[in-house]
């Protein structure tokens, strides 16, 4: 597949390949690339760095393409502490999970604005659960919040339990790691006040990615519990 015309981009990784090159991976409106960047050690190789908002032009017919133009094009996210290595688990996920070369134009808008949250401040969990969610959405894994795999409404005395295959299931024997029909119910409508619904929505989410992420783990997420 070529992409002969310049297209907004991220950087999600980059490292060293031969003498002043980079392998970079981008992501952009058409997919997630990887492409070859010359003398990326050089002049200009700054804008090789992720979160910065970028104009890039990628040749090539194969899997791995060569950066053709790199401009800037906007203002970067200066992310910092919590809110970098939370920058990097998107990155991390976006690597491991969006396939290569397959379009999503609206989960990369949702991860720019996710970048510009980040960098100003806001908080990181509402803001981590959301894209998490969203690409879950994106690459059809999503499931309903609002009804179990029966297509019964939840209960918000019910306990569900995750099927990742299926949906939530109602269980009625209490056991480790159950969710409650009142945490499902402030996931649903993004209520991150409710008592519990942001723990809950982590744990779910682990839940959902973890089958698709296999047994390797993140290493953003080793580095965050390390600090």
């Amino acid at each position: 597949m070529e992409q002969p015309d310049a297209q907004p981009a991220y950087v999600l990784h980059n490292r060293a390949y031969r003498e002043t090159s980079a392998l970079v991976d981008f992501l952009t409106p058409q997919g997630r690339f990887r492409a070859v960047m010359r003398r990326a050690r050089g002049k200009g190789g700054s804008l090789a760095r992720p979160f910065v908002p970028l104009e890039v032009e990628l040749r090539g017919r194969g899997e791995l393409k060569n950066v053709g133009r790199l401009d800037s094009i906007g203002v970067a996210a200066w992310l910092h502490g919590d809110a970098l290595f939370s920058g990097l688990y998107l990155n991390e996920l976006l690597i491991r999970l969006l396939p290569a070369e397959d379009p999503h134009p609206v989960l990369f808008e949702h991860y720019a604005a996710t970048l510009q949250a980040l960098g100003a401040g806001r908080p990181l969990e509402p803001l981590l659960r959301s894209f998490e969610w969203r690409l879950l959405d994106e690459l059809g894994y999503a499931f309903a919040l609002d009804q179990d795999i029966n297509g019964d409404a939840l209960v918000p005395d019910g306990w569900y339990r995750l099927q990742v295959d299926a949906g939530l299931e109602r269980v009625y024997l209490l056991q480790p790691g159950l969710f409650s029909g009142v945490e499902l119910a402030a996931m649903a409508s993004a209520d991150w006040d409710a008592p519990g619904a942001l723990s809950a929505a982590k744990r779910l989410m682990r839940q959902a990615l973890a089958v698709h992420l296999g047994g390797r783990p993140l290493v953003s997420r080793e580095l965050f519990r390390k600090r």
